[in-house]
């Protein structure tokens, strides 16, 4: 691929930029919103715009029925090229309560200049319809300065990411071999800041449930059994005491089992993006780190798994005060997960700490909800260097190679049903307000998004 194309292309973007919002603009106008069954109609009509748009620019697309609400397909076959990828976006929204925080209508997009930067704000400005967008005008710019897209491309959007997602694994399993590409692209995620892009190449995943602790038969009076009765929420609160030591590991047998060590041109790459830990911890009025010592903020949120509890309760929790010695405790825990952590393995390990633990006299009785794997990214994978390559071109700035402390269970669905890895190349915010009122996307990052595929495209 010569620069003389990838430049056409470039220029196309540049000069169709407001078409191409005009074009956003009629898919946020559709209240896609999946998790509510009135608005399943309106899901099915950004769909089906969706297969328009992408007829009209030349794939073969198609609303596909799944269990729930359909998923678009569309296919861009060159047989010119060996290169095949896969896009993956979503096309539904989150419900906009509390209304009346929006200072604008949420399903009236516009654009607002804020502190001298034009802004789109709207429901699904940037998660996920602005960012799915930005691949699709890349596709459409290739297509119209070139005559084709420079690799084979397959989209796959589904309408159901932000509700129960219950149509894609099926269809992922149904359609494999369909589907099957040398790299999917997810656009779903941040970049680091304002001037620097980012590839996420790593994810935490997840695994939670709670505990019952039961001691005595019935709740005690203090007073009456103080002192030789078991007291369940102290013997608990013990128990989850002494799943860190006092350097913040966790002290679960064969916990670490699994967790990839940072290799120092990741560190590096962390260590040139001024993550300021003490603002990181100001900001949520905190001032003392805690986790693991001798590690990195970063290092600990993008690359090193956690134990927490997430909440704890038993006996009188009402107003005024109830002498009593209870007898259940409960607990709810989450284990975030990191490189090849298996989730059950993780879970069975938390059951056999509290059980050893355990009073002869009392029970712990489990309860395990779902959880996923996580993730990490082959950074030697010469597809990295290609966006890498890319997205330097456009920002003239090194790319972050992030971590993310979350979870985005597509991405292991991906990996465990097409055997392949997903990139996550986002040009998001993280003040771009997903989920809240007021979502916004930035009109430069919109653009420079676009440009950004343009390039990526062109670089495989």
């Amino acid at each position: 691929m010569t620069q003389e194309t990838i430049s056409s292309a470039l220029d196309f973007a540049e000069k169709n930029l407001q078409n191409s919002i005009n074009n956003l603009f009629e898919l946020m106008k559709i209240p896609s919103i999946s998790s509510e069954k009135e608005f399943r109609p309106e899901c099915i009509r950004a769909g089906q715009y969706l297969v328009d748009m992408l007829n009209e620019i030349g794939f073969d697309a198609k609303l596909r029925e799944g269990k729930g609400l359909p998923l678009v397909v569309a296919h861009y076959n060159n047989a010119e090229s060996d290169k095949h990828v896969l896009f993956y976006g979503h096309y539904d929204v989150q419900p906009v309560d509390p209304l009346e925080l929006w200072t604008s209508p949420p399903f009236e997009p516009c654009i607002k200049n804020i502190n001298g930067k034009d802004v789109i704000f709207g429901r699904g400005s940037s998660d996920d319809k602005g960012q799915t967008l930005t691949f699709i005008e890349a596709c459409r710019a290739w297509i119209k300065t070139n005559g084709k897209l420079p690799c084979r491309v397959t989209l796959l959007l589904e309408g159901e990411e932000e509700s129960d997602t219950i149509s894609l694994i099926p269809f992922m399993h149904e359609n494999k071999e369909e589907l099957k590409a040398d790299v999917a692209f997810i656009c779903d995620t941040d970049r680091w800041d304002e001037t620097t892009p980012a590839i996420t190449i790593g994810l935490r995943g997840n695994i939670t449930g709670e505990v019952k602790i039961i001691g005595p038969s019935r709740d005690l009076h203090s007073g009456l059994y103080g002192g030789p009765a078991r007291n369940p929420i102290v013997l608990l609160a013990d128990m989850l005491g002494k799943m860190r030591d006092d350097n913040g590991h966790i002290t679960l047998d064969g916990f670490y089992d699994g967790v990839p060590v940072l290799t120092p041109e990741i560190k590096a790459n962390w260590a040139t993006l001024g993550f300021d830990d003490k603002k990181f911890l100001g900001d949520v009025g905190l001032s003392v780190p805690a986790g693991e010592k001798g590690l990195t903020a970063l290092e600990q949120l993008w690359a090193r798994p956690t134990a927490e509890i997430c909440g704890i309760h038993g006996g009188y929790t009402g107003d005024g005060f109830k002498t009593v010695i209870p007898s259940e405790a409960f607990a709810k825990v989450s284990f975030r997960l990191v490189g090849n952590q298996d989730p059950d393995k993780v879970w069975a390990a938390f059951e056999k700490h509290i059980n050893s633990l355990l009073p002869s006299d009392c029970q712990a009785v489990f309860k395990k909800y779902s959880g996923g794997r996580g993730v990490a990214i082959d950074t030697t994978n010469p597809l990295i260097k290609s966006v890498e390559t890319a997205l330097n071109d456009e920002w003239q700035k090194p790319p972050a190679l992030m971590g993310c402390g979350a979870s985005i269970p597509v991405v292991s669905d991906i990996r465990e049903i097409l055997d392949m890895d997903a990139l996550l190349v986002g040009f998001a915010l993280p003040d771009d307000n997903i989920h809240s009122p007021n979502e916004k996307y930035d009109v430069n990052s919109f653009n420079k998004a676009i440009r950004s595929w343009v390039r990526i495209l062109g670089q495989l």
